[in-house]
């Protein structure tokens, strides 16, 4: 069949397929923005729950009976009576907490010493629908609720970590107000301190993430082939430099990288001190996996030739949406940990609907409240998050020489 009858057979279009899907995308997103609006009115503001005392005292590592009995005698942040007539702490009253039963060599508050480095944790996977940004999201959130000082940077132009965190990417976040404002080659770049947003999250803050993150991918080449430097020298460390900027702000980096490996991927693993890869116990997941690290280690070993810092504290993958009745994902898991031993997480991130039914709201299970879905299911998903997350932080208080390896 030569090309003209070939050309004949096939239908002929109204309308040019990138003008279709344009007006498919405002449709949907003007959608999105009423949901959004229906969800949180333009005058409402996203909020945190606040927490019983049981899980105040959970997070600070106290009895229950002392918070107890420090409400009573009325000692530290006054907590807020329910109409049940149970207290109730924001998590700025937990950190207030923290800081008042501080003293001496007794510490609750764990923020990094000056000894001690930004911990620079970039979150990757080559393939999408890993649970990279369900991993991320989540442990940003633990180390906050835990009384870390958290930027979380969103360098996914997707954009879902900065959706689950109340911001609509193409309506709540402008030219220039992304990670891409803070790393970009002319003369509009500007300090990332000004890009940095507070969050309803006490103690974690957010770098923003839209569309505008691919212009370093479409920038970066151009640059490269006229051969131009700049004061950070080549691409690889514009994104170490800007979050170095504010680096006395935070103990902690968790940074959602995009699902390619593309300038960004490469640049957030040379500003990271750790990575940690999200695998979906899949067969599929795992050999797109190996093409991940295939390509990954030939890319950034150039990048190391040319001066990039790849000397990390520790590198692990998470076995992320497993279903622990499921046999062959079981057998992949095992398979996994053979062949890396204790670079794979011991706790797995389960897949639960727990986690699914928070995000319909643009919620995490920590801010969900418990009451809001079935306990068993609710319990089961904090139980694998807080167990990942834990793994996490260990990591991080062994680098900074807390723990004994």
């Amino acid at each position: 069949m030569n090309s003209t009858a070939a050309e004949n057979l096939r239908p002929k279009a109204t309308q040019a397929f990138d003008e279709t899907i344009w007006e498919d995308s405002q449709a949907l997103g003007s959608q999105l923005q009423v949901l959004r609006e229906r969800l949180f009115p333009p005058e409402a503001k996203k909020e945190l729950r606040s927490f019983s005392t049981a899980e105040t005292a959970k997070l600070i590592g106290v009895t229950e009976s002392y918070i107890r009995n420090l409400a009573t005698t009325e000692e530290g942040p006054i907590p807020e009576k329910a109409h049940t007539g149970r207290r109730r702490y924001t998590l700025e009253q937990v950190h207030a907490l923290r800081q008042h039963l501080t003293k001496g060599k007794t510490s609750y508050v764990p923020w990094r010493r000056d000894s001690e480095h930004l911990q620079v944790i970039a979150v990757t996977n080559f393939k999408g629908g890993s649970g990279k940004t369900t991993t991320a999201t989540h442990l940003a959130q633990y180390l906050a609720l835990h009384g870390y000082r958290v930027l979380a940077v969103d360098l996914d132009p997707q954009a879902s970590m900065s959706a689950l965190f109340g911001y609509q990417p193409e309506f709540d976040v402008q030219d220039n107000q992304t990670l891409y404002g803070a790393i970009r080659y002319d003369d509009e770049r500007r300090p990332l301190a000004e890009i940095v947003r507070k969050t309803y999250f006490a103690g974690l803050d957010l770098v923003p993430g839209n569309l505008e993150l691919h212009e370093f991918e479409h920038d970066t080449p151009r640059v490269l082939a006229d051969g131009q430097h700049t004061g950070d020298g080549l691409f690889f460390m514009r994104v170490a430099s800007a979050l170095y900027s504010v680096a006395d702000d935070y103990d902690v980096v968790v940074i959602d990288c995009p699902p390619q490996l593309g300038f960004l991927t490469m640049s957030a693993l040379c500003a990271a001190t750790a990575v940690l890869i999200t695998v979906h116990p899949q067969m599929l997941d795992v050999a797109s996996m190996n093409q991940f690290l295939a390509m990954t280690s030939q890319l950034l070993a150039v990048v190391r030739e040319n001066g990039g810092n790849l000397d990390y504290d520790w590198m692990r993958y998470l076995v992320t949406r497993h279903e622990p009745n499921d046999g062959p994902q079981n057998q992949i898991a095992a398979f996994l940990r053979n062949l890396f031993g204790e670079r794979v997480l011991t706790p797995m991130m389960v897949k639960s609907t727990a986690i699914s039914d928070a995000g319909l709201s643009k919620q995490t299970v920590y801010e969900a409240p418990r009451e809001s879905m079935h306990r068993q299911t609710y319990d089961r998903a904090i139980e694998s998050m807080d167990a990942v997350n834990a793994d996490v932080e260990k990591l991080i208080l062994q680098a900074w020489g807390r723990m004994p390896r």
